[in-house]
């Protein structure tokens, strides 16, 4: 179980992305600016994105052997 820590972080640091992405919300400012975090949509992608690479190179090697 341990050697698939690694590859189990980056899925939950992507939820955690997503999760508080849509906890903050989004506000509209006086000037009629929208304010959101918009900066954590592609970084819960990315991650998502690495925890599935990690998890296919993690099952490559096995196979391997």
């Amino acid at each position: 179980m341990k050697k698939y820590i690694l590859t189990l972080l980056p899925f939950i640091f992507g939820i955690a992305c997503f999760v508080s992405f849509h906890t903050v919300g989004s506000t509209v400012a006086p000037d009629g600016k929208l304010v959101e975090p918009f900066y954590l949509l592609p970084i819960g992608y990315a991650f998502i994105a690495i925890g599935i690479v990690s998890l296919f190179v993690n099952k490559m090697k096995k196979v391997k052997k």
